[in-house]
């Protein structure tokens, strides 16, 4: 493996080869941090939860999603997107060279979404997500008048594009309700509408 070398910048920061494990355990670090930081600016303590590391009823541990990443192209260009959606600003740091974490939270979200250089090596545009809201006209309208080319509503399934029928679900049924829309690379993000949790879900 190649000597790691250090510049003496402002920052200090660490020349690492993308494939040591000191620069994953930097990366870790950094997720955890910016995680942690805006998990405590929202309940304004820096306690864990008490429910953070617990068992159910079965003995399964609590694994909770909490970050997810998405390939992008242009940094800055998504940061922009990101902001314009209204979704909370939680970091921008670049400890390394040829390393880039920016990460955004959806409103009301447990999991937050990363993006930058140097953190996947999967094609931009090539991910799909998905948000659940309590009122699917409401959420359109607000990511549309923030200038989102969101498509129309549709209920009906998701998939296949054919099956879908135009408008929300006429019994506005819980899961039943959709729109989509797409990053500037072509990530996808499905928004559904939910309201009342099938048994067992939270």
């Amino acid at each position: 493996m190649k000597n790691e070398t250090r510049t003496a910048t402002s920052t200090k920061q660490i020349h690492l080869t993308r494939r040591s494990p000191q620069y994953w355990r930097v990366v870790r670090r950094i997720l955890e941090g910016a995680h942690d930081k805006k998990q405590e600016e929202a309940m304004n303590t820096n306690k864990v939860r008490s429910n953070d590391a617990t068992k159910d009823a079965s003995g399964k541990v609590d694994m909770k999603l909490e970050v997810d990443i998405i390939p992008v192209s242009d940094v800055d260009r998504s940061k922009r997107f990101y902001e314009r959606l209204g979704w909370r600003f939680d970091d921008d740091v670049s400890p390394l060279d040829g390393l880039r974490i920016v990460q955004f939270t959806p409103p009301g979200s447990g999991c937050s979404v990363t993006f930058g250089k140097g953190i996947t090596a999967a094609a931009p545009g090539s991910a799909e997500g998905a948000l659940v809201v309590c009122d699917i006209e409401a959420a359109h309208n607000e990511l549309v008048g923030r200038g989102i080319d969101a498509t129309d509503v549709w209920h009906g399934p998701p998939f296949p594009p054919e099956a879908r029928q135009p408008g929300p679900d006429p019994e506005r049924t819980s899961y039943a309700s959709f729109f989509s829309f797409n990053d500037p690379d072509g990530n996808t993000w499905l928004v559904q509408e939910v309201t009342t949790r099938l048994p067992g879900r939270i």
